[in-house]
């Protein structure tokens, strides 16, 4: 198996009774995070069995949580985070994307690319503040924490 088959993920699921009900725009923002993430990633556990994975994402007792599953779908790890140093950019990023989307109805180009740029932002701090919570545990590059990110925020965090 190549190294780039083993540090994949092959299938993500959204606890759906985690799954908060957003806008349709944020709605589409999920749909094309989960397709980009399976087309592209880079995934491994680190120190454990290789890939390819499968992936479960839930909120439980006020914890994100990750079950790692191998490609038969037996359980190789939960990986277990704090929400509370999400909750800060996630809610940011809720509320830019909320003005985002406002303006691309009524206001000029300029306005709606300078909102842009400060959603970018967000999403790429969060993307970030993933990476290093899951440092020493899971192995993954900056796209892959992107898209995570974007589906940790359609989780139902409540804020």
């Amino acid at each position: 198996m190549t190294t780039k088959v083993a540090r994949r993920i092959i299938d993500v699921a959204l606890d759906e009774e985690s799954v908060a009900r957003r806008s349709p725009e944020v709605e589409h923002e999920r749909a094309v995070a989960l397709f980009d993430l399976l087309e592209e990633n880079d995934f491994a556990l680190v120190g454990n069995a290789p890939g390819p994975y499968r992936l479960r994402i839930g909120i439980f007792e006020q914890r994100l949580v990750f079950d790692v599953r191998d490609e038969g779908d037996n359980k190789l790890r939960d990986i277990v985070l704090s929400l509370t140093p999400f909750r800060k950019v996630v809610k940011d990023y809720f509320l830019i994307c909320e003005s985002y989307y406002a303006a691309i109805k009524k206001l000029s180009p300029s306005q709606i690319e300078a909102l842009d740029m400060g959603r970018r932002g967000l999403h790429n701090e969060g993307s970030e503040l993933l990476r290093e919570r899951l440092d020493g545990k899971i192995e993954l590059d900056l796209d892959t924490a992107r898209r995570l990110f974007t589906l940790i925020c359609a989780l139902h965090i409540k804020l």
